[in-house]
């Protein structure tokens, strides 16, 4: 097979694969998160983003924003090895429990922003599962693909 013709090597392709793979991945982590969520009764809460407190919107939001994350997680993280990916995961899910659980989504409902208590460390544990697991995932997936 000629280097022309190979995905891999298109660039759009590329891309394309690559935030695709991170997409679903980010889903993967986003399900392990929001079992955390739902167990904890957080999922009302996070429907609160697009105004309702039903529990079953709350996971469709926050399996949407797992996406758009695990897409650009997937773009932008250049491992395809267990360890890097889970470690780089985890590593991004601090930075979105900073940027999302402590800034945009209290700021997002009126509430206080940087508040550390119970709530904020459950959102840290989510994160930090969200990012694994997304890693995980994102490793089976480009394992795959270089073996189809």
């Amino acid at each position: 097979m000629s280097t022309a013709a190979h995905p891999a090597h298109h660039p759009v392709q590329f891309v394309v694969s690559r935030t695709l793979y991170g997409a679903i991945a980010g889903i993967g982590g986003g399900i392990v998160f929001g079992i955390l969520m739902a167990a904890l009764e957080m999922l009302p809460m996070v429907a609160m983003l697009v105004g309702s407190s039903n529990a079953g919107v709350g996971i469709v939001v926050h399996l949407a924003i797992s996406a758009i994350l695990g897409a650009g997680f997937g773009l932008v993280t250049p491992f395809t090895q267990l360890g890097p990916l889970v470690g780089a995961g985890i590593a991004y899910g601090a930075v979105w429990w900073v940027i999302g659980g402590l800034l945009l989504m209290p700021a997002g409902l009126g509430m206080p922003v940087f508040q550390m208590g119970a709530t904020a460390m459950w959102s840290l544990l989510g994160h930090l599962l969200y990012g694994a697991v997304t890693g995980m995932v994102l490793t089976a997936l480009r394992h795959r693909a270089s073996h189809s």
